[in-house]
């Protein structure tokens, strides 16, 4: 048997023989604020295409009573096996299927997720059903191409609210009556289920009217900014509305902020959950409201895109999240009265970079993956998916044109909404409107990995003219271990002039956009020009590469880098910058020097957050060993200063306060942090709230400054699940080996802590500077990775995975265990990937310490 996998062959095969019309599904959640089970009942309708053929049916469940195919009893016990029911001998044409069903609630965030909130101690409930877990609330066929119509019923608590992808009925004697859904995949279905508190509005346009609800929970209220919320959600309509030229497609729009949510948001139609902690408890910096934002108009977009039309099979996963995050982005950019035009900064800056990282593992993959079954997919939510996907459709707006582009979505929505499609029919659409072929496009960016790198190639006579210039396009080989060859593809890029002008600012003086194809393009137009202070490749960031500086103008960026005009010429040369120093080209304490040097002139402020968490990663993996204090101490004393020298108030001033934070070591600086926990000690501007205050507690018990006392006592102060979080972080980081093995046993011995709490424990336990006291946990992960991969649901097994891998203990040493155990415990391919992934990290920080040591 399969156990909770399913292949695509399966998949195709069961599509072949069914279509499915309709669920009615009846769930019992009355004993939900007692938690254990719930009756589920399933329904379902469906027409096979010839008589006698055998199929299955999905669930995950602890139990089955009862089994009716067409009026037929059939016996639980022969025909549920792990997450299947058999379907013998089906009938030709329509088939009903009845199927009654104990199902579990969970506290993975997988399924149906019951938290407890310790303000009020009320049960709160929500659906997370992508990949595959819509089969742990209600018997389905769990594959995104069988699309049909859902009507939920759900009994809940009295005073409850239930929330579903259709509008919100009146409920008798605590029974919620849903209309059904149009036909739509199983995975976007959702329930919303609790005590929650709610504000509503609605969306009207030219005669059409949207209702709009904010859902959270009551603790969460008062900080609820529900007006900004519904503001962003009013521009991705007018925005998305206009662009597809098709109407939002489903009924209402709810948003819920939901507590312990693994990811960012969901999807589901109609009714989209987002991880309560995007409502801000305590003052974040503007950059913190533009990447909410953005999660926000990536979910609306996915209602069209993933929503209204599904990929076929999970291949084709891209066709959801790249569309969606490249439109989302692009409407933070150009929506009339958005408060983040610079949103294309942003993403170079961030999701760009995360792209590059993965793009260089050796689970590198086309961006149309090759996937197999529902392991593959489920790490497959990946950089190359989201950012490199998105990126590389920027560069096809530029290609084929902003509206020949938008006119072939257009089309696409109009000839398969409510259906599944595939690469083909998309390209088809685009081919239509742009008059392009893109076949070959397509081979070249959807269909093979790696990332290439530009350089450019120039010749200037005496008097600073240049004589020559050429593009040279590389492509490096493949990771070892990644499927494919090296490919050079064809490029949409802008090539920047910038000089500095009488006011020191580096300003863009001449630009030319051209197609760069092959080893090297000639660009003749640029032959006369006198050479700029400054060349950047790939300006205005259309093309998806590694730009390369020449030499003259990486000297005039070294020394002017935050002089930059504008702030999408800087992310690039600071994205730049970083990729060099990961890749070993640029040596850690010359990027520290860099970074300190330019950073205080950087006005972007998600930029000069990234700068924070890429500098201290610098220093504490990429940075030879021997200098590691030496740069921290330099780091650290940098952002007190600036700190000290931030605006009163200001979000450089709580950026500052935090990368401080993060890293204070002597004893003045701890001093200084405890100071400002008590109050004895202000800076002006500077509102130590209780998130602030968490960062400071978590740092000091770092350090052995605080102890299961001041944590207690904080947690007295903000007894919420986020005060639950923080206080089980801070425990875990103690400098101590009973801290260690008490966190340790509570994760890998024990199954019991929630999603969020065992994330937040994992985070406390690994601590970069306590290396020595987390070697004796190198063999215990080896040890115990896999038994834990196999006995937890996918969520909670790839925490431990990813968050407990020794990735901190650069050595050959770690490389040495990492291939033993990989060859003598044949994983999962899914496992292996993880794995493989995490040892990848190893051996480039190992390379970067290398040339950080070469350079001193």
């Amino acid at each position: 048997m399969p156990g909770t996998n399913l292949t695509r062959e399966e998949a195709q095969q069961r599509a072949d023989l069914l279509s499915v019309d309709s669920y009615e599904i009846d769930l019992d959640l009355s004993g939900a604020q007692e938690g254990g089970t719930f009756r589920s009942v399933t329904t379902v309708r469906f027409d096979v295409a010839e008589s006698g053929a055998e199929s299955f049916i999905d669930l995950v469940a602890p139990a089955v009573r009862e089994v009716t195919l067409n009026g037929d009893a059939l016996d639980p016990a022969e025909v549920f096996k792990e997450s299947r029911i058999a379907l013998p001998g089906l009938l030709e044409g329509r088939n009903i299927l009845r199927v009654v069903a104990d199902c579990a609630y969970t506290n993975t965030g997988e399924g149906l997720h019951r938290f407890v909130d310790p303000v009020d101690e009320q049960a709160y409930l929500y659906t997370q059903f992508e990949v595959p877990d819509a089969r742990r609330v209600f018997a389905n066929f769990e594959q995104p191409d069988l699309k049909a119509t859902f009507r939920f019923t759900v009994t809940a608590p009295e005073g409850w609210t239930v929330i579903s992808n259709s509008p919100t009925p009146e409920p008798k004697d605590n029974v919620w009556a849903f209309a059904p859904t149009p036909r739509i995949s199983t995975y976007i279905t959702a329930l919303i289920v609790g005590p929650y508190h709610s504000v509503h509005s609605v969306y009207e346009k030219d005669g059409q009217s949207v209702p709009l609800g904010i859902y959270c929970r009551p603790s969460l209220a008062e900080h609820l900014d529900a007006d900004a919320i519904f503001e962003v959600t009013r521009q991705g309509f007018d925005w998305f509305q206009e662009k597809f030229d098709y109407a939002y497609p489903f009924e209402k729009y709810d948003q819920l902020f939901v507590p312990e949510f693994n990811a960012g948001a969901m999807e589901n139609a109609g009714a989209v959950t987002i991880r309560d902690q995007y409502v801000f408890r305590s003052k974040v910096t503007d950059a913190a409201y533009e990447v909410r934002a953005e999660t926000i108009l990536h979910e609306l977009a996915h209602m069209w895109f993933g929503d209204l039309v599904t990929m076929e099979w999970w291949n084709d996963l891209w066709l959801n999240e790249s569309f969606a995050t490249f439109t989302s982005i692009a409407c933070q950019a150009s929506a009339p009265g958005s408060r983040w035009p610079h949103a294309w900064t942003t993403f170079a800056n961030s999701m760009k970079t995360w792209a590059y990282r993965q793009d260089q593992l050796p689970s590198t993959h086309p961006i149309m993956a090759e996937i197999r079954d529902l392991d593959d997919v489920l790490v497959n939510f990946d950089g190359i998916t989201y950012a490199k996907g998105a990126s590389v459709l920027k560069q096809l707006v530029a290609y084929v044109g902003e509206d020949e582009f938008f006119r072939g979505v257009q089309a696409y929505f109009k000839r398969h909404a409510f259906g599944n499609t595939r690469l083909s029919d998309l390209l088809g659409a685009l081919e239509e409107t742009s008059g392009r072929d893109l076949k070959t496009w397509s081979k070249a960016w959807l269909e093979t990995a790696g990332i290439n790198v530009l350089r450019p190639e120039l010749e200037t006579g005496a008097d600073g003219v240049i004589t020559s210039f050429a593009v040279r396009q590389e492509a490096p080989a493949l990771p070892v271990g990644a499927k494919g060859e090296p490919t050079l593809r064809p490029h949409r890029i802008a090539i920047g002039f910038y000089d500095l002008d009488d006011a020191g600012k580096l300003v863009r003086v001449k630009r030319v956009e051209l197609d760069v194809d092959g080893e090297l393009t000639a660009v003749p137009e640029l032959t006369g020009v006198r050479r700029p202070a400054v060349i950047l490749l790939n300006d205005d960031d259309l093309s998806y590469a590694k730009a390369r500086m020449d030499e003259e103008s990486l000297a005039v960026v070294t020394e002017h880098l935050g002089d930059f005009a504008e702030s999408l010429p800087r992310a690039l040369s600071w994205a730049s910058a970083w990729d060099m120093t990961r890749d070993g080209e640029l040596a850690t304490r010359d990027y520290l020097s860099l970074v300190l040097s330019g950073i205080g002139k950087e006005s972007d402020i998600g930029v000069v957050q990234s700068l924070h968490r890429q500098a201290k990663l610098a220093i504490d993996l990429y940075a030879d060993p021997a200098a590691r204090e030496t740069l921290l101490t330099r780091w650290t004393e940098a952002t007190l200063a600036h700190l000290r020298a931030a605006e009163a108030g200001s979000d450089h001033q709580l950026a500052w306060a935090r990368a401080f934070a993060a890293t204070a070591r002597t004893p003045e600086q701890l001093d200084l942090l405890e100071a400002l926990l008590d109050g004895s000690r202000t800076v002006e501007g500077l509102a130590v709230d209780t998130e602030l205050r968490w960062a400071f507690v978590e740092r000091l018990a770092a350090v052995g400054r605080y102890d299961e006392a001041e944590i207690a006592a904080e947690y007295e102060r903000d007894r919420t699940a986020a005060g639950e979080r923080h206080a089980a972080t801070a425990r875990a980081a103690r400098p101590t080996a009973e801290a260690k093995a008490e966190a340790w046993a509570s994760v890998v011995e024990s199954d019991k802590l929630p999603n969020a709490v065992q994330e937040a424990v994992i985070i406390g336990f690994v601590q970069t500077d306590q290396r020595e006291l987390l070697a004796p946990y190198i063999d215990r992960y080896f040890d115990s990775v896999k038994s834990a991969w196999d006995s937890r649901s996918h969520e909670m097994a790839q925490q431990i995975a990813v968050g407990l891998y020794p990735s901190v203990q650069v050595s050959e040493e770690t490389l040495r265990k990492t291939d033993a155990w990989l060859t003598a415990t044949e994983p999962t391919p899914a496992l292996r990937r993880l794995i493989s992934e995490s040892r990848a990290g190893v051996e480039r920080a190992l390379k970067a310490q290398r040339a950080d040591a070469a350079s001193a």
